[in-house]
């Protein structure tokens, strides 16, 4: 953004002095050719004075050649001095007296102006002279003899010198015209600076917010005091929603965490107190009875994982390096004797994982939620494979069991908590195991993948930054 606003000034600056420039170069050029003009014309009246005395003695030498000579040795500038062109029926022009290089009457700039001049007129300045317009300035003055047009006087002026005086004045205008807009950026970079200074305390703290509020660490605020005066507003207001969202979302961890925590113990009481009736019901009722105390369980357990979620989501730990290898090889050394009992297999198969980045025991929670959910799911005597492979940069575990697997829309919903599938309302849990798997995985920048394989059953993927 520094950038664009930076290039949006200098831009500005740049059409600021194009717009100043270019007038002032074009006028520059002007008055150094109406200087040159000028100082032909009053050249070019003279000489016209002195062919006057000239054909007044019938076309006697009174020294103008000489003159010519001189004045074309000092100023390298063509005289050339025609008749009025009268004698020729194709109104020709003839030269009486010429120094330099010889005028062509026929060329078409000169031939106009030596007709202007016979009709009376002198030459007058038309055309702009640009640096890169080569041809001579041309002045023709008619000599008048009482009155009348008896001749006329032609100049021929080389233009490399007002020429390179153009260029000059153009190169000093252009060097001008980049200091400044030089100058105009050193001015601008620390304005541009202190104007976007509060937009990148902002970005800088809106990448941060996320990560502060899911680690359930303090948000920093913002709290700019430069800069103009509608984006310290919008700072301030930034950080008071910061703190807002972080209170919010720390009061409902707390109050889940509470009522997890307050639950247990009358929880633990009733079901000692429905234990405590067997023997003590009527026949009839005892089923009753097994079916409370299962639910006691039920609740018991989801309190549990309701307090694991809190933990997890209120967790300000920051992530450590885990021995992947270790960690799963720990994991179902611990689930085997319940896989045992199933008649079902754990199998280990990929490659060693070595080290990766995870929230402290975020491995072992994420393993035993899938675990737990696969030995559920798994009919007797199948397998359960649990899969390690480390690719770019990268450690990927997963956990495939051979159960009834889930429907492809369901894929989706699968990590939501409390969510369940309608096929599954009769195996106990309590939809909360991989809601916190996803949790405990987005914690470190991981990502959480379910799919259906070959053969039936699902696939459970979760990946971690290796190290």
């Amino acid at each position: 953004m520094r950038t664009r606003l930076l290039g949006s000034f200098v831009t500005v600056v740049a059409i600021l002095m194009l717009g100043l420039g270019i007038p002032l170069a074009l006028t520059f050029a002007q008055n150094l050719q109406s200087a040159l003009f000028v100082d032909r014309a009053a050249d070019t009246s003279r000489y016209a004075s002195l062919s006057q005395r000239q054909l007044e003695q019938g076309g006697k030498d009174l020294g103008l050649q000489d003159q010519l000579t001189s004045y074309y040795d000092v100023y390298d500038v063509s005289v050339s001095v025609f008749d009025r062109g009268d004698q020729d029926p194709n109104g020709s022009f003839r030269a009486l007296a010429s120094s330099g290089s010889r005028i062509d009457p026929t060329d078409a700039m000169v031939r106009e102006d030596l007709v202007n001049a016979r009709a009376g007129r002198g030459t007058q300045q038309e055309t702009l002279l640009m640096p890169w317009n080569g041809a001579p300035m041309v002045v023709a003055e008619p000599v008048l003899i009482n009155g009348e047009v008896r001749g006329v006087v032609v100049t021929s002026s080389p233009t490399e010198r007002t020429r390179t005086l153009i260029w000059l004045s153009w190169a000093a205008i252009l060097v001008g015209g980049v200091l400044a807009v030089g100058l105009a950026v050193l001015v601008a970079l620390p304005l541009v600076r202190w104007m976007l200074r509060p937009v990148l305390l902002l970005d800088n703290a809106t990448a941060a917010l996320l990560p502060a509020i899911v680690n359930g660490r303090k948000v920093d605020p913002v709290g700019s005091d430069i800069g103009p005066p509608e984006l310290r507003r919008l700072t301030r207001s930034f950080d008071q929603m910061a703190v807002s969202v972080s209170d919010v979302l720390a009061a409902q961890r707390a109050f889940v965490a509470d009522a997890s925590h307050q639950l247990r113990n009358p929880l633990t009481a009733l079901r000692i107190r429905l234990s405590n009736l067997e023997g003590h019901v009527d026949p009839d009722v005892q089923e009753q009875q097994a079916a409370a105390l299962e639910e006691a369980d039920r609740l018991n357990r989801i309190l549990d994982e309701l307090l694991a979620m809190a933990r997890a989501e209120s967790s300000s730990v920051d992530p450590v390096p885990v021995d992947v290898d270790q960690a799963v090889a720990a994991r179902l050394r611990a689930w085997q004797a319940v896989a045992t009992a199933k008649g079902v297999a754990l199998v280990l198969d990929g490659e060693p994982g070595g080290t990766a980045l995870a929230p402290p025991r975020g491995v072992e929670t994420v393993l035993d939620a899938l675990l737990d959910n696969a030995l559920k799911f798994t009919g007797d005597d199948s397998l359960v494979r649990v899969e390690v492979h480390r690719r770019d940069g990268r450690v990927r575990l997963a956990v495939r069991d051979h159960g009834p697997g889930l429907q492809p829309e369901e894929l989706e919903r699968a990590t939501d908590r409390f969510w369940r599938s309608a096929a599954h309302q009769n195996v106990r849990g309590s939809g909360l195991g991989l809601a916190i798997v996803r949790l405990v995985v987005e914690r470190v920048g991981g990502t959480v993948e379910l799919d259906l394989p070959e053969g039936g059953g699902l696939r459970v993927a979760f990946d971690l930054p290796a190290i």
